[in-house]
């Protein structure tokens, strides 16, 4: 039975058109690698190794852990304009806290809403 299928495959031009399918499926890839080929070639090169970024002299750079106070907010019911904030983009408003022991900044202390406490 496979047999037949086969030749009534061949003989109906099925076999012309899987032959055509399969050039056109390998013209558009080779065209595919060819563009992807110019694309790369107007791209910028890659970095040669003596122009990767190297570590400073004095090492790595090394985190800071501190704790911070929010600066206080004028209570005279007034507002504060942009020229009142802090220059600079990117500054915060805080300032580093007195006190830097851990227990000083625990949080769950408040007796807010959701405070921690059992009542």
């Amino acid at each position: 039975m496979k047999t037949m299928e086969w030749e009534l495959a061949a003989s109906s031009g099925t076999a012309l058109l899987m032959w055509i399918a399969g050039i056109a499926v390998v013209g558009v890839l080779l065209a595919a690698f060819v563009w992807g080929r110019r694309v790369q070639s107007r791209e910028a090169r890659r970095p040669r190794p003596d122009e990767q970024p190297h570590l400073p002299e004095d090492g790595p750079v090394r985190e800071v852990r501190e704790y911070r106070d929010p600066d206080e907010v004028p209570h005279d019911g007034g507002w504060l304009t942009p020229h009142e904030l802090k220059e600079g983009y990117g500054q915060s408003s805080t300032h580093p806290s007195d006190s830097q022991d851990p227990k000083d900044h625990r949080k769950g202390r408040g007796s807010s809403f959701g405070g921690g406490g059992l009542g």
